[in-house]
């Protein structure tokens, strides 16, 4: 049961309002005394609040994102995926990308005691509407800038799908091999068909994840995994 002077406190306190410029630790008082808000981030000291989501711009295709993850989660320990969770990155910034794939022991990141990520993620996915989106602006900066290795965005109004390699501090885009796969250099044996996802064909998806899990590459990682 709440008291009456915690309500009193939570009233008391502004609600988040996009493009307000706060530090880190006010954006998360704030956010703490908001419990319905599902979704807000800090990107370089400013508010973003998400907007309602679509179902066939935004819900389906994260759920896409979230089953080829999860599947590559499934045949290598060691990695973890992550979904909407908040990423406490730097002192102004705390993005909640869609999804995430962290290394869980030795990674860039670790699991604060409040249950946060905290650090760069070595893989981070957004589903964008088109190029004038943040994710791709703002939020691509940060990400850069803080480390994260892959940086994935899918923008679902334009068609296309972004695969961003950092090299020598800058991102690459990362091309199809010969048969039109792209291969995460992180996560090996994490293979995507960006045809078939665009195409919203996720069983050539899978199965085109599954001939990376069987790869060499892959099982040489799960061991190198196992060691850490």
């Amino acid at each position: 049961m709440v008291s009456a002077n915690t309500t009193s406190q939570l009233l008391s306190i502004p609600p988040l309002e996009n493009g307000d410029k706060l530090t880190r630790a006010e954006f998360e008082r704030r956010y703490h005394a908001m419990p319905n808000r599902k979704k807000a981030e800090l990107i370089e000291g400013v508010v973003y609040l998400a907007s309602p989501v679509r179902a066939k711009k935004h819900g389906k295709p994260h759920a896409s994102i979230m089953g080829w993850l999860i599947a590559y989660e499934a045949a290598t320990p060691g990695v973890e995926t992550l979904d909407n969770t908040t990423v406490l990155l730097d002192a102004d910034n705390e993005p909640q990308p869609d999804a995430l794939l962290r290394i869980e022991q030795g990674g860039q990141s670790r699991i604060t005691e409040d249950d946060y990520v905290e650090g760069a993620p070595e893989l981070i996915v957004e589903i964008a509407a088109s190029s004038a989106s943040y994710d791709l602006h703002e939020k691509l900066k940060v990400y850069r800038r803080n480390q994260v290795q892959e940086y994935l965005v899918w923008r679902v109004y334009e068609h296309q799908f972004d695969w961003f390699r950092l090299n020598e501090g800058e991102y690459i885009q990362l091309e199809a091999n010969p048969d039109d796969i792209v291969c995460s250099q992180v996560f090996l044996g994490l293979w995507l068909d960006k045809a078939a996802l665009l195409a919203g064909n996720l069983a050539k998806v899978l199965e085109v994840l599954h001939l990376g899990l069987a790869s060499k590459e892959h099982q040489d990682f799960v061991q190198v995994l196992a060691q850490k």
